[in-house]
């Protein structure tokens, strides 16, 4: 039996599976071919949510928000995009927990959690931030499932007994970090 430590989170970095993971719950933009190359348009993902481009990416690397009207983007540029505010993403991500402990699995799931909702989200009360910041690694997975809306819409809401067509993916999302999350607790 392998014990594993917790590390602080000042040491750790998104992994490779962290931000294959993120690609695929981000998925793509809507593909457009131009000239016979498929390129990544602009798009708004769920209703009431901001532009985005590429797998997620909400800004460049200036900090210009996307539009609707930017030129469609190619794949490696959108792998370019996601990594370059990732890593943006991250630094603030780090700077909000000090002298936090985390399984590298766990690292991977609030980055992801970030990216999806923001660092102002992620400074929140609710957040999973301000039990992690107490220690309480099992609040912080709990935590997660606080995060389920879009647009003031509960994602989890069902109609009818059938998921809602809105943003149910949104909720599912959530689902899946907090399984990951609890799996990751020792």
């Amino acid at each position: 039996m392998s014990m594993r430590n917790r590390v602080l989170a000042v040491a750790l970095s998104l992994s490779v599976a962290g931000f294959s993971a993120w690609q695929a719950s981000e998925g793509e933009s809507p593909v457009v071919k131009q000239g016979g190359v498929e390129l990544l348009a602009p798009h708004i993902p769920t209703k009431g949510d901001v532009p985005t481009i590429g797998h997620g990416s909400t800004r460049y690397e200036d900090g210009t928000r996307v539009t609707l009207a930017d030129p469609p983007i190619t794949r490696q540029r959108a792998v370019e995009l996601a990594r370059a505010l990732h890593e943006e993403e991250e630094q603030r991500f780090r700077a909000s927990i000090p002298g936090v402990e985390l399984f590298q699995e766990e690292y991977d799931l609030y980055v992801d959690f970030t990216g999806q909702y923001g660092i102002g989200n992620w400074r929140k009360p609710k957040s999973p931030r301000t039990w992690l910041l107490k220690g309480d690694y099992i609040g912080a997975c709990k935590a997660l499932l606080n995060w389920r809306y879009a647009a003031k819409y509960d994602c989890s809401t069902t109609i009818n007994g059938k998921p809602n067509k809105r943003c149910w993916g949104v909720w599912e999302r959530q689902l899946q970090r907090h399984a990951q999350c609890m799996d990751a607790q020792p």
